[in-house]
Formats: C-alpha cells, structure tokens, sequence
C-alpha cells in the first residue's frame, strides 16, 4: 500500500512529459525520491531475477537482442528503454510495467545501464547476472581513461551471484574469471563469447577494442560459448556450444554478430536445458533495429538508414560494415561529441563524398573531411534545414538515403521526419 501514492503521481507526471514530447527521467526521479524503496521491492519479484548489460558499444542492441530471445522462450521481460541506463530512467521504465501497488508481472529484468552508476545500482537491484560487451575508447572528457571504465565493470561483475557472461576479445575483460576468484565474496559461473580469430583477423580494424597496457591483459586462448564465425548483409553464422545456426541480424556489421552472440550466450546460461537454438534463431528473424541503430525509416516516398555513431568504435565498424560507398548521405554530429580529435583517428575511406553536413560541429567534421580528400557538396548547420536538402535531392537508385548521425542528431532527426517516440532522456 505504501507505493500506491508514488506511482500514481509518477504516472501523473510521466503522462504530462510524453504529452508535451518524448519520454523524460522525471517521473523516476520523483518516485525515488517518494520511495527510496520502490527499485528494490519491485525487481525483487524476478523470478530469473536481473541481468545487467554493460559495455562502451552495443548496450541498446544487446539488450534488445537478449530480450527478443528470451521473450521468444516464452518469458515475460522487463527491459529499460534503449538509453534508460540511470537510476530514474529505470524507476520511470518499471511505472509502466507495475500495477498501482508495485506489483510486477515479469520473469526477468534485462537492464542496459550506465557503467558509471552500475556498481552503485547493484547495491539495490542485486543483479544475478552480468553480461559484459566491451571496454573502448569513449567518453574521455567523462572517465579520462579506458582503465577507469574497465575497473567500473570488473568491480559490478564480482557483485553477480549467479552468472558473469564476458568478452573473450577483449583485453581488459577477457581475464574476468582470474580477478573474480579474487574479488567476488561468491564467485559466479563464467562464460564467453567472442568472435572467430580468422574473422578478427578479416576485419579492416579489427574489433576496435582499447588496448590494455597493464599487466592484467590475457593472451591465453578461451573457448566461447558462443563465437561469431562469419557474417555478411544478411546475417550471421554463429555456433553456440555445439550447434551452428544462421542468425538473421536486425542491422548489419561485424559488432552486431558479436552483439548477437553475446545474446544467444547469456540466453543460454540463463535458460540452461531450457535454452533452444531454434527458437532463438527465430526471434532474431521478426527482430527489429534498436532505436536508431541500423534503422530503415520512411522519409516521404524514399527511405532514410540511420547509421549512428557515439565514439570511434562504432563510426569506424558501421563505415565498414557499408556495403559500398552511400550513394547519397548527410552527416550529423553536435555539441553532444564534446571532443571531435578522435575523428582523425578514422578511416573514411568507405565515403566517396558527403552530399550534406550539418550540426553545431560541422565546420569541425568538414576540416576532418578535407584532409582526406572528401568533397562535401553542402554545410548547413541547422538539422532541420539539412534534411529539406537531402529531401531535394532525385530518388536514389539505391532505394535509400544514408545519415550518418551522432546519438543526439540521431535523436532529434527522428523527430523532425516524424518518429517522435523518444528515448528517455537525462
């Protein structure tokens, strides 16, 4: 009885916000503030109890895979939406999803979160599970080193009781099952998922993970449980324990095979007998893109692909994932990449040309572009003005236009061509 009063003025509040446009963390906020409680008693009542999923790339998409798996096995799932990762973006996801009285009709919590709070949130959600993607270059002007981000994630890992599912490709966390023997006060059960050696090797840059220079990095071989052997345009092969199947990928590129194994990795240690290939495989199929990621939207009588980008890693493995230089695409970057010198560390090579660059930084991307010989047809920093330009431009022979757009320009060109269904936003 006593979080009857806190959520329905959360749900008061959140209904206000989404009238007046998109999702917003404040309803979460005021509830916790009502209910210091509320977080702890409502994912107590997971039966799978709660996975969190951390990684510099690939949260949202992960998320939204493991989640469509998992519902495809018959499971009730509670998910945040994709860029929910705060504490009050969790507190507003779950009032939609609890009755008047916090109760909770779910089997499971699959939960992207932040890497900054995720220690902190597992004092009161007590994950049982923790899947971890990744440890790349990203947010420097935030956490100053790949190191610190890295400690973030080993440190929530050894608060797991059940399963740590981890990275075998990855430097920094790729010797997870060492440090918990000495870390964790109960050690969980450790599992792997990785890429094949020959498709890292394939690949133009690899898999962009940050190099680690301390002495905890591992060059010992692990097996996988999961392991991306090959992928292409169309999908993905990959082998989970004994068994290969080929998965249909909701957008295309190596990171979203990887993504992809992780998924089926972590359904499968969750699920254990109960886990099925088949039906896994089948979720992927009716899989749509995660918000933004690999998007295929209607823009008047043509199509428009986001193709989004937050740091180097993910710029540089969607730009190799194209298929062949975009016959037509605007690029979007803002004030929401603080610091642009990263972008000299890409290679633009999959670009012939950029028909229309647009965003408070612009000026800063066409300097980039310049130095490597890429002609832009048109600089307009106002979005909205940007896409009435590319809008002008004859239907594309490729059926599609391409926007290369950073997380924030991805955000409000959605809006603009009207998909206003908004991330929750902190």
């Amino acid at each position: 009885m006593r979080y009857i009063a806190p959520v329905l003025v959360g749900r008061a509040v959140r209904a206000v916000t989404r009238a007046r446009g998109g999702g917003s963390a404040l309803p979460g906020y005021i509830v916790n503030k009502m209910a210091p409680g509320f977080i702890k008693s409502v994912v107590a009542q997971f039966e799978y109890g709660i996975v969190f999923v951390l990684g510099s790339n690939g949260k949202s998409t992960t998320t939204h895979m493991l989640t469509e798996v998992l519902r495809g096995h018959g499971l009730t799932v509670f998910t945040n939406p994709s860029g929910a990762n705060l504490p009050q973006g969790i507190s507003s996801a779950l009032l939609s999803e609890v009755s008047v009285t916090a109760k909770l009709k779910a089997d499971i919590g699959i939960l992207e979160v932040d890497e900054a709070f995720a220690l902190e949130l597992s004092k009161t959600l007590l994950p049982s599970t923790i899947l971890m993607l990744n440890v790349q270059v990203d947010q420097l002007y935030r956490f100053f080193e790949t190191e610190v981000v890295a400690d973030m994630m080993l440190d929530t890992a050894a608060v797991a009781t059940k399963h740590v599912i981890s990275n075998r490709d990855d430097a920094y966390l790729s010797k997870i099952g060492e440090i918990l023997t000495k870390k964790a006060a109960v050690v969980p059960d450790v599992t792997y998922f990785g890429a094949s050696a020959k498709l890292v090797a394939d690949s133009a840059h690899g898999l962009f993970n940050a190099a680690n220079h301390r002495e905890e990095a591992s060059t010992a071989p692990l097996d996988a449980l999961a392991e991306l052997e090959s992928w292409d345009s169309t999908g993905a092969r990959i082998r989970v324990g004994g068994e290969l199947a080929d998965i249909a990928l909701p957008a295309k590129g190596l990171h979203y095979g990887i993504d992809a194994a992780a998924a089926l990795a972590t359904a499968a240690q969750l699920l254990g007998t109960e886990f099925d290939l088949a039906k896994a495989s089948a979720a992927f199929s009716s899989m749509t893109p995660a918000y933004g990621r690999g998007e295929l939207l209607d823009f008047g009588d043509e199509k428009v692909e986001f193709v989004m980008f937050k740091n180097a890693a993910s710029l540089q493995l969607n730009l190799d994932a194209l298929p062949a230089a975009p016959e037509q695409v605007m690029v979007a970057i803002d004030e929401g990449t603080p610091d642009v010198s990263w972008l000299y560390d890409i290679d633009f090579a999959q670009l012939d040309h950029v028909d229309v660059l647009t965003g408070a930084k612009a000026w800063q991307f066409a300097l980039r572009l310049e130095h490597e010989g890429i002609p832009v047809g048109t600089i307009e920093p106002d979005l909205k003005k940007a896409i009435e330009l590319m809008r002008a431009l004859p239907a594309p022979a490729t059926g599609h236009k391409t926007w290369v757009v950073n997380y924030e320009q991805m955000m409000l060109a959605r809006k603009i061509i009207g998909y206003g269904d908004m991330e929750v936003s902190f």
